[in-house]
């Protein structure tokens, strides 16, 4: 068995502990690596749904009992991510019964050309879509793993190799 290989079993097997920890960690890391914009969590979706797809496919399962669990932890990914995300971004709706409230200079790109339109829309963008894409991320790498094992399969048995 090689080194990486002893690496990957090693993380395939983590106790629900340290892989719930080590979510959160590098969940929290990649909100902040973004300074708050989750594109770096939503790119983490891809990494955890490896994870969940081996994990997974660990014990055997019906194909709707593999599905629904992987729509479940990809669902408490994204709950976690929308949860940290409206610690950070919420507070800041205060700014909308604020008359005397700049948003033209809050930082935010206006996407929709008017102030309050661009702010209500980016606080929707960071708080409600980029969790749920985070959890199509979680999904789509899921459903890439196990595509990809089954592409190795099939070619070892009709190659041998």
């Amino acid at each position: 068995m090689t080194e990486k290989t002893n690496i990957f079993q090693r993380l395939i097997h983590l106790k629900p502990k340290w892989a719930i920890l080590s979510f959160i960690l590098l969940d929290l890391f990649s909100i902040g690596l973004g300074m708050g914009v989750p594109f770096f969590t939503i790119l983490l979706g891809l990494p955890v749904g490896w994870w969940l797809a081996r994990r997974l496919g660990e014990k055997p399962q019906t194909l709707h009992a593999l599905l629904g669990s992987l729509l479940k932890y990809a669902a408490l990914t994204a709950a976690f991510s929308m949860l940290v995300l409206a610690v950070i971004w919420l507070p800041s709706l205060k700014w909308l019964f604020d008359p005397s409230a700049d948003l033209a200079n809050y930082g935010m790109p206006l996407i929709l050309f008017e102030p309050l339109a661009s702010f209500i829309g980016w606080q929707v963008l960071m708080v409600l879509i980029s969790p749920f894409l985070q959890m199509l991320m979680t999904v789509f790498g899921a459903v890439v793993t196990w595509w990809r094992e089954e592409e190795e399969d099939r070619k070892l048995f009709t190659t041998g190799k």
